[in-house]
Formats: C-alpha cells, structure tokens, sequence
C-alpha cells in the first residue's frame, strides 16, 4: 500500500491552496529557479540617495533612523490625509520643497514617513519657477563683508541643510519607470489584503555607533572629511629649480564640484562646471598660440575642489603657499598680481547677446588693468555678440566664490570674478539636482571661453597687439567637454575623457568626495577622483612644451627627468613624458590633520578667520544603499487563512467522523 499524507494534513492543505490568489497561477507558471521567483517579488530601484553629513555642530541629510532597513507602504503625497502608520511618501520634484518645509515644521507629520521616493525629471523644469535647495547667501559664513542678510540666491529653501532621520531616494529614469510598473498592477491586485511596499536599505555608520558630530565620528572612524584634490599648470611650464626673474603671476580659478540635496546627483552645470569648461576651453585656446614664453607675465590656472563645503580647497591652496610645500613649488602668493575667476557663465545669452558682469574685489591698478582687458577683449570680437559690464555698485560685494577666501586671506587681493549674472543668481536651479546640461546655453560657455582667452592674453603680454584675431576657441572642444561632465550619456564613457583615463564611473557626480587616505602631492590615484584625474591629464598636455620635438613613453607613470611628467598612462599601457608644471594639491580643511591613519581635528587658529568658522565636514560611512519594491500580505489576511484552514479542516474532520460512523452501523446492520 502506498504511503501518503496523513488525510487531515492533506485536507488542511488543499483547503489552503484553495484560498489563494487566483493570479498568481499565470506568474507562478513562469518560475523556473529561485532567481526568476526572486525577480518576481522583488524589484530592484535604480536611484541617488541623501545621505548623513555632520560638522562639529551636528548633522544634515538623510539616513535609516535606526540599525536595520526601513519597510513601509508606498504612498503618493496628494492622497497622504492622516497617516496611522509610517509610510513611503511618493513626492514629485514640484512637490519637494513644500513637503521637506512641512516636514520640518510639524512633528507629527514626520513621525509618520517612513521613507521618500523623489519622482523628478526635465519635464519638471520647464514648470517649476526655480528649485534651489540652498540658502538665500550660500556660504554667508565666510563672507569678507557684514551683509550676509543679502539675497544672492531668491529661489533658496534651505532644505538640504536640514537633518531627516528618514531615507530619502531620488529615483533614475529606469526607477521612475519601475516604480510606475510596479504600482500600475493595483487594480489587479487583490489590495484588500496586500500593500505595495518600499524597502531602503540606508543604514549610516554613524547612526550605529551613535556619533553624531565631526569630532565624535572621526574619532571612532565612523566617517570621512569631505575634500579631493584640485589640480594647478601654469601656460609656460615654470622652471621650478630657479628662482629668478620670476614673473608676476595672473592666476585664473575655478571649480570642479557641486552639490544637491543628492549625493551623487550634483552636475552644478551653471553652478560651477559652465566655468570650469570655459577655463579649460580658454586654455586650450592659448595653448596654440606661439612664442608665450616670451610674454611678460606667468599663467597660472587653478581648478579647486571642495569649494562648495567651505572654500576647502581655495582654502588648503592657500595654506599650502604659506608652507611652501610641494603641491605648489614654484609658486608664491606674494607673485600673485592678479586673480581671475570664472564663475557660473551657462545663462549669458539672452536676445543674441551674451552678456557676463564682472564683480571686483576692490579699486586697484590691478583690477582696473582686468577690467580695460575684459573690454579690449570684448571690442575685439567682429560680430560684437559679446558684452562685459561690470556689477551693479549697490552689490554689498563680491557674490559667493573662491574669491572670499584670497579676500580673507589678503583682504587687498586685486581680483574679478566673471558670471552671469547681476544683483542675483540667475540659475533658478542653483546646487539642485536640475542643474544639469539642458539648463545651460554652450554658445554662452564658448563665449565666455573666448572672451577669458583674449582677456588673459592681454594681461600676459600687456599689449594690445594684433594677435587677438588669432586666439579662438574650438566650440567643438566646449561641446564635447559639457557632454562628457554634464551628462551620463556618453559621461566619462565619452572619448576625449578616456584618451586621457580609464575611468571608474560613467556618470559624472561633481560631487567633491571624501579624502580616504593620505594627502599628498603625489596621491595614490585610486584615491583621486575621475574628474581630477582627467583635468589634470588635460591641462599637463595643453600647458606642455617639447624640448628638442622629442617625446618618451613612461610606462609605470614616471618620467626621468624632473621637469615632464607623465599624462596618459592610464588609457595606454604607455603614457607619454611631456614638459608641463601641472601638480595636484589636496583639498580639505584647514581645521584637520592627518596622523597615523586617522584625522584628527585642529585647535582654532585665530590668524585663521575662515578656520574659525569652519563647520569641518565629514561624510557617514555605510556598508550599501539599495532600495527595492515589493508587495506584502496584511496579516489580518494571514490569520483569515489561517483560521478558515482550521475551519475547513474541523469541518472536513467533523464530517469524516459523522460520515465514517454512519458507514459502520449500516455495516454492522447488514
């Protein structure tokens, strides 16, 4: 006799499988090994994360609140009334600021989200008035002047400056699309008895180990200072072995990185990056024009990072003049004439004209001789498409940039600072996740490229001779660069970045980073960023010289002469020596130090105003960020199935009983 189930097992079984969902019968038929059921329940979102920040004050950001992942059903924000329970708020991009302003202003409220699913994209920049997460005065900490009440930035919330002990996910394309699938199924779902739920995992180290300061996380290893490296040449090399007849040094400045409410979601394509590609763009530009060794003054181009959490690496340029290191040997900041820095030049068109406003430090003879350069170079231009005015005199002064920290440095540096704007920013998307490449005209950056090349030849040579006609920038060169820093497709995968590195990411954040090991001239490279890494590739071959229209490949990065180094080694199994004085310099605070494998932080320096009030960074460690979507049965719906198996089962029992006693009389009476 064959072996079964035991007949009340069996009943209790079939009585179960009775009282599941019907559809699951087509999608269970597809299964064909754990990975598909997998798939089936489980579906991955793609995205950008806020993540947890501190300085020696607190915290900012976003994270986990507690140790484990945040699981909570998915709710869009216009059918949100009183929530019982935590939930998963779904929030568009319109929607964000007044919900975060919300967040922070009722308690109660943000004791019921669980978690925030940001649905954004370019559809919601042609409606949106502005979204900027940062303040009215970014930075206003740092200002050389009293007015910091001014409103440099009128679409500013604040927002990102705040801390949320929820995860908070700005969904990619493919999660939008994901999360739309994954939610389109309702109707067909039997919603009575299940949720649509989202699971973050978004635990922050410092959230486990309870540190929730600079000071007490670094101390405990719990996270990183936020910095990277930024990256200087100089248009001639600079025969660092000799110190005499130095010339007086006109410095150019700009910046790599940016900054939003997400992590990894900062192009800052007006804000910062349109300058830094009209900087390089400028560069390359000179780079072909004969006989600069001859002129009377030095060119110096400096791309700092950092800039955006307290002038970090303007700041640790300075500092590094002042010890004289070798991150910036041959320079010297009592050779420094004058300074030219290129802000946000994205939005200059408007009507057919580009327009850029030049704010100055102070009144000099230095300062004027950059200004009549800017207008020389303006003049010199046939189609007359290009205006440079100067900033409205009732500005309090100079608008947030690099250029505070050589005002506090030396509160009488002769310095201008190129943009875009006036009396205010006109970039309604500043330090948002919106201020990518559509929010930018390359026709502006090229000009703005055009008028600095011209503009910096003039106070090189101190002349104004014919030679302008013949400095122009490739507007292809400018193109190319925006597509490679300012987009994910081609990214950093774009050619002109990879016959320079081999980089590690596709998608270029412009995210500053975090310093995870050592600082030095000479970093490790694993260590430096894709972005610094090809900028310092770049300006070494377009600021390089040929002795003798000689080249030497170096195939372990090193040349053998102490003037070249080595560009391209990563791309080629052979880089090639060229003459270039291009070096890194690290950025981070002037407040930290670095021992024996750990940061320690600094007593204040009161010599050091900018020290004084350094917030000193630090970004939380954690393991992996993922979230997933998924549905899960109410558990009221659990113990219904349980209990009507039971019943079926007592009732199939109860009826066997009846049914097997009634068979043994009607036996017993034949």
């Amino acid at each position: 006799m064959a072996m079964g189930l035991p007949p009340l097992v069996t009943l209790f079984l079939i009585s179960t499988l009775l009282l599941l969902p019907i559809s699951l019968a087509g999608e269970i038929a597809s299964i064909e090994s754990v990975p598909d059921l997998q798939k089936l329940m489980y579906v991955a979102v793609d995205g950008y994360p806020c993540v947890r920040l501190l300085n020696l004050s607190g915290e900012i950001g976003c994270s986990n609140p507690g140790l484990s992942k945040v699981v909570a059903p998915i709710i869009k924000l216009k059918d949100v009334k009183d929530l019982v329970q935590p939930h998963t708020v779904l929030v568009t991009a319109d929607e964000m600021e007044d919900f975060f302003t919300r967040v922070t202003n009722d308690l109660s409220f943000a004791s019921k989200i669980g978690g925030v699913l940001i649905e954004s994209g370019s559809s919601f920049q042609q409606k949106l008035k502005g979204l900027s997460p940062d303040k009215m005065f970014p930075q206003a900490e740092f200002s050389p002047y009293k007015n910091v009440e001014y409103k440099w930035n009128p679409m500013a919330s604040s927002i990102m400056w705040k801390a949320y002990n929820f995860p908070v996910y700005l969904l990619s394309e493919s999660g939008i699309s994901a999360v739309h699938e994954f939610l389109s199924k309702k109707d067909m779902k039997h919603k009575t008895y299940t949720s649509d739920v989202a699971e973050f995992n978004m635990v922050m180290e410092t959230t486990k180990s309870g540190t929730h300061n600079s000071e007490a996380c670094l101390q405990e290893g719990t996270c990183l200072p936020l910095g990277g490296y930024s990256v200087w040449s100089s248009l001639p090399p600079i025969d660092v072995s000799s110190s005499n007849n130095r010339k007086p040094i006109v410095l150019t400045v700009a910046s790599m990185d940016s900054v939003s409410f997400f992590r990894d979601r900062s192009f800052g394509a007006d804000s910062p990056i349109s300058g830094l590609v009209a900087l390089l763009g400028a560069v390359d530009a000179l780079s072909r024009v004969e006989d600069f060794s001859n002129l009377k003054k030095q060119l110096v181009f400096l791309i700092l990072t950092g800039e955006t959490w307290g002038y970090l690496g303007s700041r640790r340029f300075l500092h590094e003049l002042d010890l004289h290191s070798d991150a910036v040997a041959g320079l010297s900041d009592t050779s420094i004439e004058t300074v030219l820095e290129i802000g946000s030049v994205g939005k200059g068109l408007s009507g057919g004209i580009n327009t850029f406003f030049a704010h100055k430090t102070r009144v000099s003879s230095a300062t004027n001789m950059t200004m009549d350069a800017l207008k020389i170079a303006q003049d010199s231009f046939a189609s007359k498409n290009i205006k440079i005015l100067s900033a409205d005199k009732t500005n309090p002064g100079i608008p947030p940039s690099s250029l505070m920290a050589f005002m506090s440095k030396n509160p009488q540096t002769s310095a201008v600072v190129l943009e875009d704007f006036d009396t205010k920013f006109v970039n309604k998307f500043y330090h948002s996740h919106l201020d990518d490449l559509s929010n930018i005209n390359s026709s502006s950056v090229v000009a703005a490229a055009s008028v600095v090349a011209r503009t910096l030849y003039i106070l090189a040579s101190d002349s104004k001779d014919s030679a302008l006609g013949s400095i122009h920038v490739n507007a292809s060169f400018v193109e190319e660069l925006l597509a490679c820093l300012l987009s994910c497709e081609p990214g950093l995968s774009c050619n002109l970045v990879k016959d320079y590195i081999s980089p590690t990411n596709t998608c270029p954040g412009n995210y500053a980073g975090v310093m995870s090991g050592e600082p030095s001239s000479k970093p490790y490279l694993g260590s430096v960023s894709d972005v610094s890494r090809f900028l310092w590739n770049i300006l070494a071959e377009k600021t390089s010289v040929q002795k003798g229209n000689t080249t030497s490949s170096c195939s372990k990065g090193t040349c053998s002469k102490t003037d070249e180094v080595c560009i391209k080694a990563e791309s080629n199994k052979e880089g090639t020596c060229v003459v270039s004085t291009t070096r890194y310099v690290p950025a981070y605070s002037t407040r930290l130090k670095y021992n024996d494998g750990a940061w320690t932080i600094l007593p204040q320096n009161t010599s050091d105003s900018m020290g004084m009030v350094d917030p000193v960074w630090t970004e939380s460690n954690w393991n992996t960020i993922s979230v997933q979507v998924y549905t899960v049965q109410h558990s009221a719906y659990d113990n219904a199935v349980l209990a009507a198996g039971i019943t079926v089962t007592t009732l199939a029992y109860i009826g066997i009983m009846v049914a097997k006693s009634f068979i043994t009389k009607a036996l017993k009476q034949d």
